[in-house]
């Protein structure tokens, strides 16, 4: 039996979300699996086609993580588990030493949640919270330096990036209507996530009105929806960005990767934003699985998840010129063709039946 304890689950929506469902469902294959997650309004119909055991936690914020710890304890003391899996450091903080002494636990660590100062509160509380697993899972190189400079012993780190299932089938109403918003456009490049200040949004929208002389076809469609949607559509109309850029706060999934599949480009030039920095990004490995190269930012993990050159470029996010030239470099002589088999044969190795088995192979 594999137990998960996470605050991030689908279906919410979101890169840890996607990696807990994707763990969860794919541990599924090596033993039983029971989640405890947090609850959500949608979660009924979800729970009920999933095919996971999952017991959702309600309650206030402050009292929920120790009532979630008493029902884990509970479970653990009634059945034999064979790994603890953790989303959070604070997933892992509440939970009874003893249950963890004699079983493998794992707790996932991504960037932003511990990127607290060394010797602060916060840092002492997750030193303290990572120390009681057997494993802390980084999702990239820079995670893990991250991870060391702020105080955790190296020796407890493992790297193992998060998995993906795509490509999914695509319908042809879906394929249609991605064709449609595209229609003749080029270039067709898109982003797929929240609308916060890391992920860069507001660099794009004037890269696209730089790149509107040389391309004058091109479409920029965002999906995501979050606090800078009004400052966006705002920047939008300041910049005269009418039918050349696309924001979308909502899309279904089949949606999401028609519009996935018919772009040329994934864009994301994510920058360090007080605390919040891209631990790695998932993102440009659902474009790759659909033959789309990237563009991603220096800033955070990002190197992990693009090969430099082969699978995308790398770029600075803060600068203007440095994402404009990157773009032009991406598309110069139809090098993304090339870049997107490159960016296809890339995605396989994080396919999730090649990233549990790194979990399978430590417990």
């Amino acid at each position: 039996m594999f137990v998960i304890s996470t605050r991030n689950f689908p279906p919410d929506i979101g890169g840890i979300q996607s990696l807990m469902g994707g763990l969860s469902l794919s541990l599924l294959k090596h033993g039983p699996v029971k989640v405890f997650a947090e609850k959500n309004i949608r979660e009924n119909k979800f729970d009920k086609h999933v095919g996971l055991d999952v017991t959702r936690v309600s309650g206030f914020k402050i009292f929920r993580k120790y009532r979630k710890a008493n029902l884990i304890k509970e479970f653990s003391l009634k059945n034999s588990v064979r790994a603890f899996f953790f989303d959070h450091w604070k997933s892992i903080e509440k939970i009874d030493n003893e249950i963890l002494k004699n079983t493998k636990s794992f707790c996932l660590i991504h960037s932003k949640e511990i990127n607290h100062i060394k010797g602060s509160l916060l840092n002492k509380r997750m030193l303290k919270s990572l120390n009681k697993a057997s494993f802390v899972i980084s999702n990239s190189e820079f995670t893990k330096k991250l991870a060391i400079q702020n105080g955790l012993d190296e020796k407890k780190i493992k790297i193992i990036h998060p998995g993906c299932n795509y490509p999914i089938k695509i319908d042809n109403k879906n394929i249609d209507k991605a064709k449609e918003l595209y229609r003749n456009c080029f270039p067709k490049i898109i982003t797929v996530a929240r609308l916060d200040r890391r992920k860069n949004h507001r660099n794009i929208l004037m890269t696209i009105k730089n790149l509107k002389p040389r391309f004058p076809k091109i479409k920029y469609i965002s999906i995501g929806d979050g606090e800078e949607m009004q400052s966006l559509q705002n920047l939008k109309n300041e910049l005269g960005l009418g039918n050349e850029v696309l924001l979308l706060n909502e899309s279904t999934e089949l949606l999401k990767v028609a519009l996935l599949e018919q772009s040329d480009l994934f864009l994301m030039p994510s920058i360090i934003y007080k605390k919040s920095v891209e631990g790695f990004g998932i993102s440009f490995i659902e474009a790759a699985s659909y033959c789309t190269g990237s563009v991603g930012g220096i800033a955070g993990g990002a190197s992990d998840a693009i090969q430099n050159g082969v699978t995308g470029y790398l770029c600075n996010g803060e600068d203007l010129n440095s994402i404009y030239e990157t773009i032009i470099k991406f598309y110069e002589n139809d090098n993304f063709i090339e870049i997107g088999k490159n960016a296809l044969t890339f995605s396989k190795n994080f396919r999730w039946d090649k990233i549990v088995k790194k979990y399978i192979k430590l417990i």
